[in-house]
């Protein structure tokens, strides 16, 4: 079935290369609005940390890798399991790969709901990097 591993059950990527340095996107993805945007409102990503945002969504930082990574886990209020959510940047000089990464989704159709929305994600932060001063 597409996007189901035997390690990892379902999963999803988005990708998109976006015209800014990647101490540009990095910077915006950790401050409060990228965190905001693309986690929620109300998270701080300290590794070890675990956060609740103001959706009620709640998880764990696993890892935090300057300029790189940010992994974590992930359950909306709504859901009866953890998902892991990693967003990455691969920057060569003034273009930055902006990547989200999710793991253990529960099947076919939560998959799809995902990929909608970490394409939206991508978008708005896209589209913020481009508004930032």
């Amino acid at each position: 079935m597409i996007g189901q591993t035997k390690d990892v059950g379902f999963q999803i990527g988005v990708s998109k290369t976006v015209p800014h340095p990647p101490e540009a996107v990095w910077r915006f993805l950790t401050g409060p609005a990228g965190i905001a945007l693309w986690l929620g409102a109300g998270a701080t990503l300290e590794k070890g940390a675990t956060y609740r945002t103001a959706d009620g969504t709640t998880g764990e930082i696993r890892s935090h890798r300057e300029l790189d990574r940010v992994r974590l886990t992930w359950r909306p209020a709504d859901w009866d399991h953890d998902t892991t959510v990693q967003v990455a940047i691969v920057g060569k000089g003034d273009r930055t790969q902006l990547r989200f990464h999710q793991e253990w989704l529960a099947d076919a159709d939560e998959r799809a709901r995902q990929r909608d929305h970490w394409q939206r994600t991508i978008t708005a932060v896209t589209t913020a990097l481009t508004t930032e001063p």
